[in-house]
C-alpha cells in the first residue's frame, strides 16, 4: 500500500509541475495542444477549451505540448514568453513545497501569520540552497544518487511515520523536482531556458538547441539507467 501511495505522490507532484507549465502558458499567451500526465499510449483523453487532456500508460512523467507545427513557430514566440512558460513548472513545485510547509506548521500548532505565510517561504529558500549546494555530487559522488526505485523505497519507510514525515518527504521531492528541472541540460526546463538565452545573444545560436537536446536525452537516459541499477543493488545488498 505504501508503495502505491508513494507512486501516487510522485504522480501528483508531476501533475503539479505540468499544471504550472499549463497555467504559465495561458498567462503568457502560448496556445497549448495537449496536457498529458504520463508518457506512451494514451489511455484516456478529453478536449476542453481547445486543450486535449490525457492520461498515458507510463505514469511517472508528463508534458505540456504547445500548439505549434515546427521549430520555426516555436522560435517565433518571443523569448521572454517562452522562458515564462518553461519556468512555470519549477515555480509550481516551489509553491507546492511552501504550501506543504505551511500545512506542517498548522499541524504542529503554529497559527501566526508569520509561521503560516512567511516562514514556509524562508524554509523553501533554505532547502533549495542546500539542494543546489549538493549538485556537484552528480559528478563527484554519483554512487549517492537515487532514482525512482530508491524514492519509492524511501517513501515506504517515511509514510509509515505519519502525516508530518510524509509532508517533509513531499517537500523534498517537490524541491528536487524543481531544482533538477532547472539544470541547464536540454530537454529539461533549465536547458530550454539556457538555449533561449543563447539565442538572445545571437539568433544563429538557436540552431544548437536540437543538438543539445539529443545529447541531453542521452545523458538523462544514462543517468536514469545508472540510478535504477544502483537503487536495485542497494535493495538487495
Amino acid at each position: 500500500m505504501a508503495t502505491l501511495l508513494t507512486i501516487g505522490l510522485l504522480g501528483f507532484l508531476i501533475f503539479v509541475h505540468e499544471l504550472g507549465h499549463l497555467l504559465a502558458a495561458k498567462a503568457v499567451g502560448i496556445p497549448i495542444e495537449r496536457f498529458s500526465i504520463g508518457f506512451g499510449r494514451v489511455l484516456w483523453k478529453k478536449r476542453l477549451g481547445g486543450v486535449e487532456y490525457c492520461l498515458s500508460m507510463i505514469p511517472l512523467g508528463g508534458y505540456v505540448m504547445p500548439a505549434i507545427e515546427n521549430e520555426e513557430e516555436l522560435f517565433a514566440i518571443p523569448i521572454a514568453r517562452r522562458i515564462g512558460f518553461w519556468l512555470g513548472g519549477p515555480a509550481a513545485n516551489f509553491l507546492c513545497a511552501a504550501i506543504m510547509l505551511s500545512i506542517m506548521a498548522a499541524v504542529g500548532g503554529a497559527a501566526s501569520p508569520y509561521a503560516l505565510l512567511v516562514e514556509p517561504w524562508i524554509k523553501t529558500a533554505e532547502l533549495t540552497g542546500k539542494l543546489v549546494a549538493v549538485i556537484p555530487m552528480l559528478f563527484t559522488r554519483p554512487d549517492q544518487l537515487s532514482g525512482v526505485v530508491g524514492i519509492v523505497a524511501a517513501g515506504k519507510e517515511v509514510m509509515s511515520d505519519g502525516l508530518v514525515s510524509t509532508l517533509k518527504f513531499a517537500v523534498l521531492l517537490n524541491l528536487n523536482l524543481a531544482v533538477f528541472n532547472l539544470l541547464p541540460i536540454a530537454p529539461l526546463d533549465g536547458g530550454k531556458i539556457f538555449c533561449s538565452l543563447l539565442e538572445k545573444i545571437h539568433p544563429k545560436l538557436a540552431r544548437v538547441h536540437t543538438g543539445m537536446a539529443v545529447v541531453g536525452i542521452v545523458l538523462l537516459l544514462g543517468l536514469m539507467l545508472y540510478t535504477t541499477v544502483m537503487d536495485v543493488f542497494r535493495q538487495f545488498a
